[in-house]
């Protein structure tokens, strides 16, 4: 993202969100709050309805995370950190009254985003913190007061190799720490007609200044997280998220594409 301007790419995941709310009222998960924060004609969200596979990924990737979030504060966890926290609204949302939510991001789109709650009138609860980080130029460091989930939605492939190691090292740092992230497969394994789609939306992220910079295997990212001391994992691929969010058992368990996985430390 360019210096002194808010994310462009956090500002297009929050019109997905807030899509999904209209054209499929919401079925794979809700926010009341997703439009609001946006302030923008429905039928300008109407416009999306195009772009089915990014909205419906994103609505799935919410609600995976949102459920591990539950089961977390289940198991006793009382702290979530939202890395690249964006639009994102689940902090002004937040179901949990034991919850408390500190979102990190780069101090321009927390300005911006504080601002877009002011002018949609969306009250900031007393158990939300922000701190700014700019994840490729400094460390990670949130004073928390025992084990922690991490929601890291819509980062990683913005990251690089380097960028994304150092703040998985904090995300490992204690034991009890939970993360969830989504991450993408290269391009180079997925059919002619989806690798140039995933290409075309790469060559459009790119020239607004944020480029996909890293994609994983699922052994890779397997691997990666068992280094560091995660023991349970779980990692949607295509063929998962079809099958638990939208009834589609049909597609290939090996297709390629957007994962979304939990991990528990």
């Amino acid at each position: 993202m360019e210096k002194g301007r808010p994310s462009k790419t956090a500002w297009s995941a929050a019109r997905y969100r807030a899509a999904h709310q209209v054209i499929e009222t919401g079925s794979i998960f809700r926010d009341p709050l997703a439009v609001q924060i946006l302030n923008e004609p429905q039928a300008d969200l109407l416009a999306d309805a195009p772009r089915s596979g990014m909205r419906l990924f994103i609505a799935a990737r919410t609600r995976f995370a949102e459920d591990a979030i539950a089961a977390a504060v289940g198991r006793g966890v009382r702290e979530l950190v939202i890395l690249g926290a964006g639009l994102d609204t689940f902090a002004y949302r937040n179901p949990h009254p034991n919850l408390r939510v500190t979102e990190v991001d780069h101090p321009d789109t927390q300005e911006w985003k504080r601002q877009r709650l002011a002018d949609a009138a969306i009250g900031v609860p007393e158990n939300v913190r922000y701190a700014g980080v700019d994840f490729e130029k400094e460390s990670l460091s949130v004073d928390l007061d025992g084990p922690a989930f991490f929601l890291w939605l819509g980062v990683v492939p913005y990251l690089t190799s380097e960028g994304f190691g150092e703040t998985l090292a904090f995300v490992a740092s204690a034991e009890g720490n939970e993360v969830a992230f989504d991450y993408a497969q290269s391009p180079e394994r997925m059919a002619p007609d989806r690798r140039d789609a995933l290409l075309r939306r790469a060559e459009r992220v790119a020239k607004i200044g944020e480029p996909w910079l890293t994609y994983f295997e699922p052994g890779e990212i397997d691997a990666e997280l068992r280094s560091r001391g995660f023991t349970a994992i779980e990692d949607l691929g295509p063929a998962q998220l079809a099958a638990r969010y939208f009834g589609r058992p049909d597609v290939p368990p090996e297709t390629p594409g957007g994962h979304v996985l939990h991990a528990r430390r």
